[in-house]
């Protein structure tokens, strides 16, 4: 698809994800055709961008960079006595290697213990899953798009030992996770929208642009999940989401 883009010579070139991003600017690197990334999560790691931020060439965008002290904080105020956070992800995606280091790093700060299980692909979630929830108090999902599109089989498994699983987003809640201090992917959007606006319209050259991060997370929870699990998440924090939900989108 990179290719063919290439080929036909478009102005531009949107990409979602690390994966698609990377694989397109390798397309594109010896054309003048710029690419716009949206929801890498570690654009220096996924090697688009040096350590200041500035682009490897014509390509730049947004970053959905996990807010993780804020989850690790969020998950110490809904669970007082948990000590061990299970996490999944895919071990050949750059953004998900770089995000279970953070956690570890600042996992201690809030009492916490990482237990992580990497995954190689969707068929190795269900065992990955069952291995987790024998060791850990609750799960937390990061932005894996492998682990991401299983999700429905992890709260599945989870709810049935009234573990409770944490979001990294706003959708993720609404499936079925319990809370998340998370990212808004339309405002996301939006921004990566109007950075592309601007490399059409002359403004700047995509090489020229660092790449953006959203400016604030905010807290996302499921009353319904909260009930079936019999977790009571304070008032203060409820009163202060940014949205609630007290049903499961099927």
């Amino acid at each position: 698809i990179a290719d063919s883009f290439v080929s036909d010579k478009v102005d531009l070139i949107c990409t979602i994800a690390t994966p698609s991003a990377q694989t397109a600017y390798n397309a594109s690197m010896d054309s003048d055709i710029p690419v716009v990334y949206t929801a890498v999560t570690d654009p220096i790691a996924a090697e688009l961008a040096d350590k200041d931020k500035q682009p490897v060439g014509e390509v730049t965008g947004t970053s959905d960079k996990l807010p993780i002290e804020e989850q690790l904080e969020m998950i110490r105020k809904i669970l007082p006595d948990a000590k061990k956070i299970g996490i999944m992800y895919t071990t050949s995606e750059a953004n998900s290697v770089s995000a279970i280091a953070e956690y570890k790093e600042l996992a201690g700060k809030f009492g916490f213990e990482i237990i992580e299980k990497g995954v190689t692909a969707a068929a190795d979630v269900p065992l990955a899953t069952d291995d987790l929830l024998d060791q850990v108090d609750c799960i937390t999902n990061l932005t894996d798009n492998t682990v991401v599109s299983s999700l429905a089989t992890v709260l599945e498994k989870a709810n049935e030992k009234k573990i409770p699983v944490f979001g990294s987003e706003v959708e993720q809640v609404k499936l079925g996770c319990l809370a998340a201090e998370g990212i808004d992917y339309i405002s996301l959007g939006k921004q990566t929208g109007k950075m592309a606006a601007r490399i059409l319209k002359g403004e700047k050259q995509a090489s020229q642009m660092k790449f953006e991060t959203i400016t604030k997370p905010g807290f996302y929870a499921n009353t319904k999940v909260a009930e079936t699990l019999g977790i009571e998440i304070p008032q203060d924090m409820l009163s202060e989401a940014v949205e609630s939900f007290d049903t499961i989108e099927k």
